[in-house]
C-alpha cells in the first residue's frame, strides 16, 4: 500500500508540473505539452485506482483518455500550424483576432 501513495504523489507532481507549464509558457506547443502531461498524470491515477479495486474500469477510462489525448494533439497541432502559416508566430498573445484571411 505505501507504494501506491508514492505513485499518487508522482501523479500529483506530474499534474502540477503540467499545470505550471500551461500557465507560465507562452509558446503554444509548450502549452500542448503541459496539457499532455496533465492527461498522463490522470492516466497514472486511473491505473493506480484500478489496482486498488476489482474490475477493469480504470484501465478502460485510461484508454479513453489516451484516445482523447491523441485527438487533442492532432487537432491542436493542426491549428498551431495553420495559425503559424498566417501569423508567422506560435505565441498565443500575438494573434488575438482569428478572422478569415485570404
Amino acid at each position: 500500500m505505501p507504494e501506491h501513495n508514492l505513485l499518487f504523489f508522482l501523479g500529483a507532481f506530474l499534474f502540477s508540473s503540467g499545470l505550471y507549464i500551461v500557465f507560465t509558457k507562452k509558446n503554444a506547443i509548450m502549452i500542448l505539452l503541459g496539457i499532455e502531461l496533465m492527461l498522463n498524470a490522470a492516466n497514472l491515477n486511473l491505473v493506480i485506482f484500478n489496482q486498488l479495486t476489482t474490475g477493469y474500469d480504470g484501465q478502460f477510462f485510461a484508454l479513453f483518455v489516451i484516445v482523447v489525448a491523441v485527438c487533442e494533439a492532432a487537432v491542436g497541432l493542426a491549428l498551431i500550424f495553420r495559425i503559424y502559416h498566417y501569423f508567422h508566430t506560435s505565441v498565443p498573445d500575438q494573434f488575438s483576432d482569428l478572422k478569415e484571411i485570404n
